[in-house]
């Protein structure tokens, strides 16, 4: 008989948060959902609350919830996301919050000796120097890493000679960034495969999302970033490449979904059916890939030079980057300035080795102080 596993779900009313319910609600004889926190989607919290009844529901943003069961301990604040997923014990932490907030949840599930599920790109984007010492089990949700993972048995220390990131190429792959000046929100958001929340899906319009990845990559797989390739993959169904020595490549293929990796992350080392649809062999249908033309992607190129300087400076990267999407969205400024208020924050900011949440955590709200004000002068 199997032990079922508690999950702690941080970030439990985005994109990825409701597809974590949805396979932990598939599995109620392995999963029991011991924890659930939201920023500020009070009225989601409970309905997902009372449904799945864990031990600590949690609203970080402060303020109170109506019609919570009883029976479940709510917490309230800043710092309540923290104290729930501490206090519940969890087996699995599953880090799907987006931005800077999510190092620290992945920090504290690490230190629990809890496995890390992780969904949030800024964990090791930002603090992969501080994460990657503390051992433990990371498994990763995002599926370019968990198509590399897999490809790799699972095995995060496996030799390889080169990981292959795919990427979609976005709304824009056919455009050059000299043409983007005038898109919309609305179309940036328009991703052509995936379905996923606003700022990743501007960050897949600009490639930043692929950067990311690759300096993920580095920390995942102990790669160097000359052995990270990036290839544009229309269709977005493979996953993710590893090249081998002998000059074989593995790739993991199914449709575009993250439910299976999200399932995966959970279940490992065992596969269940997740409900997903199967590729249909019966059909003549093509693969296509296409090299990346990186300077049509500025942000990309950005990404990795902050990557390869490590330090503090990717996590000014993403400071701005989020500062920046937030005010595309807002329509305060162009497609095009996303880039030029990103890399003017990076050129201000001196580097310096990173060394604790709490630095990277002022080096966080200095960046951001700094493209709020390059935003206001546009």
């Amino acid at each position: 008989m199997s032990v079922i596993k508690k999950i702690a779900l941080v970030g439990c009313t985005g994109s990825i948060g409701r597809q974590t319910l949805a396979v932990a609600g598939r599995h109620p004889e392995k999963f029991a959902v011991c924890c659930l926190v939201a920023h500020s989607s009070a009225a989601e919290l409970t309905a997902a609350a009372n449904r799945f009844m864990p031990a600590y529901a949690a609203l970080t943003s402060g303020g109170a919830v109506a019609g919570l069961n009883p029976g479940i301990k709510f917490l309230s604040g800043s710092r309540a996301g923290l104290r729930a997923v501490e206090e519940s014990g969890a087996d699995i932490v599953v880090v799907a919050c987006g931005g800077f907030a999510g190092l620290e949840y992945s920090l504290l599930a690490l230190r629990m000796g809890a496995r890390l599920a992780l969904a949030n790109k800024e964990t090791l984007v930002c603090g992969g120097d501080i994460v990657m010492p503390l051992g433990g089990e990371i498994v990763p949700i995002d599926s370019e890493h968990s198509a590399i993972w897999q490809c790799l048995g699972f095995r995060r220390d496996a030799k390889f000679k080169n990981i292959i990131i795919t990427a979609s190429g976005g709304p824009f792959r056919d455009k050059k960034f000299e043409e983007l000046e005038g898109v919309t929100p609305e179309q940036a958001l328009a991703h052509p495969t995936w379905r996923m929340g606003a700022k990743i899906t501007i960050d897949s319009a600009t490639l930043l999302n692929k950067g990311y990845e690759v300096i993920e990559a580095h920390h995942l797989y102990g790669a160097g970033y000359g052995s990270i390739k990036t290839v544009i993959q229309p269709q977005s169904i493979v996953h993710s490449m590893v090249e081998f020595e002998d000059g074989a490549v593995l790739a993991q293929l199914s449709e575009p979904t993250m439910e299976l990796p999200i399932q995966l992350a959970l279940t490992y080392p065992e596969r269940y059916d997740c409900a997903l649809r199967p590729l249909d062999w019966s059909r003549a249908f093509s693969l296509e890939f296409l090299p990346l033309v990186r300077k049509n992607y500025p942000l990309y190129d950005l990404a990795l030079t902050c990557g390869e300087a490590g330090g503090v400076l990717p996590a000014a990267l993403n400071a701005a980057s989020e500062e920046a999407v937030h005010a595309f969205l807002n329509k305060q400024i162009t497609f095009c300035d996303i880039f030029r208020v990103v890399d003017t924050v990076v050129g201000r900011t001196v580097n310096e080795r990173a060394t604790s949440f709490e630095q990277l955590a002022g080096v966080d709200a200095a960046c951001r102080h700094i493209a709020q004000s390059v935003i206001k002068k546009r």
